[in-house]
């Protein structure tokens, strides 16, 4: 129970965080930027990793993934790619779609299963005032994913506690 109270304030402290500074944050043309950082990109798993994002455009943009776990007998490795466009400028954020495609490998019970995923969502991403070159982003999506054993579909979604976040050069 103090588990899902901690999680619980958590959440309604970034929320609060959220609604006060909203004023202040400030969408951002992202023509040729690049940034680095990390994000939780898949759906298989909850499998973080480091993260390349760059803007071609002000509306769309590319990004590529690489996640590493090598925990003994239950290690991960997930590289993937997405595309996203924005949908949606809003004052204080964007709003785009995309989609991506990756490969996955999982060790489990000690036999190794690789295969692929492949994505679709919906999210957003927003900066403060004073971190200008700084992008927090939440999104949620549909994911399938076909291991050597088996074939995943699914939902997901990120939380305040999982947010992405990108610094921008």
């Amino acid at each position: 129970m103090t588990r899902v109270r901690s999680i619980g304030l958590a959440a309604l402290c970034l929320v609060c965080l959220f609604v006060f500074s909203i004023d202040s944050a400030e969408a951002k043309d992202m023509t040729n930027r690049l940034g680095v950082g990390f994000k939780s990109q898949f759906s298989s798993d909850n499998l973080p990793g480091l993260a390349l994002q760059y803007y071609p455009g002000a509306d769309l943009g590319l990004s590529g993934v690489m996640a590493v776990d090598t925990q003994k007998d239950s290690s991960r490795f997930g590289m993937m790619a997405r595309i996203h466009r924005v949908v949606f400028h809003e004052e204080n954020l964007h709003f785009y779609m995309g989609a991506g495609a990756g490969i996955l490998s999982m060790e489990v019970a000690g036999s190794n299963q690789s295969g692929f995923e492949l994505a679709g969502f919906a999210g957003t991403e927003f900066f403060f005032a004073g971190l200008d070159n700084l992008g927090f982003s939440f999104e949620a999506g549909i994911g399938v994913t076909s291991m050597s054993s088996s074939v995943r579909f699914r939902t997901y979604g990120d939380s305040p506690i999982r947010a992405g976040m990108i610094f921008y050069f």
